[in-house]
């Protein structure tokens, strides 16, 4: 995408996605946009109670305007302490992320699966 060409406009389906997120976790949550190249940005969400979801915008730009449609979700620039120490990964999320390391008994047991 150019640098002078228009944002997309976010699609109602991942806007009605967030909103019933936020509202199924506490009415609030906290947005991280991160860059996954041509795929476009993830955002990252974490409610309230420290679930975690994510939707896929085209650009940046989208993703704010997501950020901005849906009330209770404000963005954050970054993963900071604060954040991290909110968010409560689901019983196997830790496995489904590390692949084959995961079935590896070498490495310790993440703290939710003790």
């Amino acid at each position: 995408m150019s640098a002078s060409a228009a944002p997309t406009k976010p699609s109602s389906a991942v806007i009605d996605s967030v909103r019933d997120f936020v509202a199924a976790h506490g009415g609030s949550a906290t947005a991280v946009l991160q860059p996954i190249g041509r795929i476009g940005v993830r955002i990252t969400l974490v409610g309230a109670d420290g679930v975690l979801g994510d939707r896929v915008a085209d650009d940046l730009a989208t993703a704010k305007a997501v950020v901005e449609a849906v009330s209770g979700l404000s963005e954050t620039e970054h993963w900071d302490r604060e954040l991290t120490s909110v968010a409560t990964p689901a019983t196997g999320h830790w496995a489904k992320m590390a692949g084959w390391v995961a079935h590896q008994t070498r490495f310790p047991k993440a703290r939710n699966e003790r």
